[in-house]
């Protein structure tokens, strides 16, 4: 992990891959190699501005965005409402959850878009730090609604910008693709073609573009959404009253 990446080359993964690989690896219990890349934090934690400085090892000196591994809140497995409220303000959610879809057309997780306020809600000021926050699903028969996996989730953390950011412009569908991880952490693809679908186009919520595959009803796909986006609703309307 101590080699420096050549001129030309960043971290950049893309949706599909933060759920399908990085996410499924921390799932079953993650390692070393994936911790230095994207570490563990309870981003809700930390003040927005002291992520980038807490962000992995290919993230840190970055300008564009911080990735992290969040654990379920104690009180969030016990049945209760997660926080989202730091010393200086707190994260909102903006629009509804959404399913992300995979190039092949199937639900492989959660999308939640979330901006920073500062001060208290709800009169808080809105800045211009947001987040992705995805969670992955359990693999579904054609019969059984997704089930969502709540012990982890990975964090996109970024700066709103009036121009395109990497990886709303990296191209996804990429497949079929080998991926090998080697002792100094870069992933390196063995083969792959080329697609000019923006990464955008994977994600539901206000960005679905894409029809729901047959063998995921689209009332499975509600129910599933409305169990990740319930909890936090809940805990916005207690805030705001």
């Amino acid at each position: 992990m101590g080699e420096e990446l050549s001129v030309g080359f960043r971290f950049y993964p893309t949706e599909v891959e933060l759920l399908t690989y990085y996410l499924r690896i921390q799932l079953g219990g993650g390692n070393a190699t994936i911790h230095s890349l994207i570490p563990i934090l309870d981003v809700f934690s930390v003040e927005p501005t002291q992520l980038p400085n807490l962000a992995g090892e290919r993230c840190r000196g970055d300008a564009e965005q911080w990735l992290f591994f969040v654990p379920r809140q104690e009180r969030e497995a016990r049945g209760g409402r997660p926080s989202r409220t730091t010393g200086s303000g707190y994260w909102k959610a903006t629009g509804s959850p959404g399913p992300v879809f995979s190039p092949d057309n199937r639900v492989i997780g959660v999308k939640k878009t979330m901006v920073f306020y500062t001060g208290k809600a709800p009169t808080g000021r809105k800045t211009k730090w947001k987040m992705n926050e995805y969670k992955a699903v359990e693999t579904a028969s054609v019969s059984t609604i997704p089930k969502l996996r709540p012990e982890f989730s990975i964090c996109r953390i970024y700066v709103k910008s009036g121009s395109s950011r990497a990886f709303d412009r990296r191209p996804t569908e990429a497949y079929p693709i080998e991926r090998n991880l080697p002792s100094n952490g870069v992933e390196t693809l063995s083969r792959a073609t080329i697609s000019t679908s923006p990464e955008t186009s994977h994600s539901g919520g206000n960005q679905v573009d894409l029809p729901v595959n047959a063998s995921t009803s689209t009332q499975s796909i509600s129910d599933m959404v409305d169990e990740l986006s319930q909890p936090f609703w809940e805990w916005e309307q207690m805030n705001w009253s």
